[in-house]
């Protein structure tokens, strides 16, 4: 049991050091021997528990993707809720939005699988809305694949675009509880729920 526990705790060690290391990195500027070095190990033993650097990334980022599913909780019924929520975690965790990022620049379409971390977890949100289309709940104007890439895009506009951000700043006013809002208000005005009428709309 104490060398169960012990190869555990090095796993542990390499995958924490390698969250730090891919959302500074990407994945091809990160390096196996600076997480053995973070970790406490040797590259050896990186390579151990993980075949490649493409394998480690996947398997953290879908811990990440699984994290960030639970804390933000996509309710087809309720868009502008989800918006907030992202933003939310987000605006706490730049860190994994970075990480999640150089996943969508480096695993191109000749590398990654359809079951790499970010496409089967857009691959289960779509299937979520398609059905809430289905249920009446959410317009079927829309090609679902459509509405989730707006709605990421828009939650996650101000950590995406740092400086306007920084912009928004300098000329006053703008808090990240006005960024927010804004946030939820655009996905409420575009997605509202089927059968649902918007002032000037």
């Amino acid at each position: 049991m104490p060398a169960s526990n012990s190869a555990d705790s090095t796993r542990d060690r390499i995958v924490d050091a390698a969250k730090t290391e891919f959302s500074r990195y990407g994945i091809a500027g990160a390096r196996m021997d600076r997480i053995a070095k973070q970790a406490r190990t040797s590259k050896e033993r990186v390579y151990a528990h993980f075949r490649s650097k493409e394998a480690l990334y996947t398997f953290v980022a879908g811990r990440e993707l699984a994290l960030i599913t639970e804390a933000t909780r996509m309710d087809p019924t309720d868009l502008p809720g989800y918006a907030g929520r992202l933003f939310d975690y987000f605006t706490e965790h730049p860190e994994r939005f970075r990480m999640i990022g150089w996943g969508r620049l480096e695993l191109n379409d000749a590398t990654a699988a359809d079951d790499e971390p970010t496409r089967a977890a857009g691959a289960r949100k779509v299937e979520q809305l398609r059905r809430a289309q289905q249920a009446g709940h959410l317009d079927p104007a829309w090609d679902p694949v459509h509405v989730l890439a707006l709605v990421n895009q828009i939650a996650t506009t101000w950590i995406a675009q740092t400086e306007m951000a920084d912009i928004a700043r300098q000329a006053g006013g703008a808090t990240d509880a006005t960024r927010r809002a804004a946030v939820v208000r655009a996905v409420q005005q575009i997605f509202p729920p089927a059968g649902t009428a918007l002032d000037g709309f």
